[in-house]
């Protein structure tokens, strides 16, 4: 049982709240072994929206791989504004210290500071703090214009809805692509993603069109990502011509071919992997690849050369039987 644990703070927002709320609840509604806790200072939190939030005042106990969230609040500034208890601020820094990952929406980021969290890692906050975030906490590297980040299990988005990205990216990197994009779909949320930042999961970055041909091949990709999956296969699927299908999929992906997807989502989960122990040789055989060469040649790539670059890139020679023919 995975826990997730959000800290409600006084003018808790309910969107920066309720929307990575939501998605853990509906991965567990999925199967997925998640349990949400709300804790709080007092056991009732009034929102920014004036609803009254009851919590819990004692914190379950928390393992590496529970997530603790902190959601934003009213913040026209963050000088004068919440103040995190020095207990609040132990209890974060100790499941950070004891490997576990600490995430924030919004003003949350500043709670995180405040924790000492932002400290020589990149973060993010919304656009009007970012400023104010980065005076108050000046060994952080503010990062403009994206969603979310992520730096050593210290996870900050931009502020409200961008709560749910977060939320789906880390359901995407903890549990495989088909899951976060069946949780966005249960959601009706369309993956709306902000260009070539590397912090964006391959699923959100790729999947922000409404072509339903291209979207049920990525489903077919998305749940069996691991296997081999010749053009001819996922053209039957979509029941279109293999031409047609690379031209649809290229258009509406960006730049990229059913395969270059493919090997993104794998590069993205071994990654993953390999920032949690895993070794080269293990990773690439779970994601897929026959041996490590493969992976360490995609690793070897520099970023906008990766398979999941949005400028579409050439496709290399492994792949020759999926290039456009537009």
């Amino acid at each position: 049982m995975t826990r997730v644990v959000f800290v409600l703070l006084p003018e808790v927002h309910l969107l920066d709240l309720a929307g990575p709320a939501q998605v853990f609840s509906t991965a567990a509604a999925f199967g997925h072994s998640y349990s949400l806790d709300y804790v709080a200072e007092r056991e009732q939190v009034r929102s920014a929206q004036g609803l009254p939030l009851a919590a819990r005042t004692d914190w379950p106990a928390l393992g590496r791989d529970d997530l603790v969230v902190v959601p934003g609040w009213r913040a026209p500034a963050l000088r004068g504004g919440v103040r995190l208890s020095p207990a609040t601020a132990d209890r974060l820094r100790a499941h950070h210290a004891a490997g576990g990952t600490v995430a924030s929406v919004c003003a949350g980021a500043e709670a995180l500071g405040q924790a000492g969290l932002l400290d020589g890692r990149r973060c993010t906050t919304h656009h009007q703090l970012q400023d104010e975030l980065a005076a108050r906490h000046p060994r952080a590297t503010v990062v403009r214009d994206v969603l979310f980040t992520t730096d050593d299990r210290v996870v900050t988005s931009a502020g409200i809805a961008s709560g749910i990205d977060l939320a789906l990216h880390l359901l995407a990197t903890r549990h495989g692509p088909s899951l976060a994009a069946r949780v966005a779909r249960e959601m009706v949320i369309y993956a709306r993603r902000n260009g070539n930042e590397a912090q964006a999961s391959v699923m959100l970055r790729h999947r922000s069109h409404v072509d339903d041909t291209v979207h049920r091949v990525q489903d077919l990709i998305e749940a069996r990502y691991a296997e081999p999956l010749p053009l001819a296969r996922l053209a039957a699927h979509a029941g279109v011509s293999a031409r047609t299908l690379t031209r649809q999929f290229t258009r509406a992906t960006g730049g990229l071919t059913p395969l270059r997807y493919q090997q993104a989502l794998r590069l993205e989960r071994a990654e993953h992997l390999l920032g949690h122990g895993a070794t080269v040789e293990s990773a690439a055989r779970e994601v897929g690849f026959e041996d490590a060469r493969m992976l360490r040649r995609l690793r070897s790539r520099p970023p906008a050369q990766r398979p999941a670059d949005d400028h579409g890139t050439a496709p290399d020679r492994h792949e020759k039987t999926q290039v456009s023919y537009s």
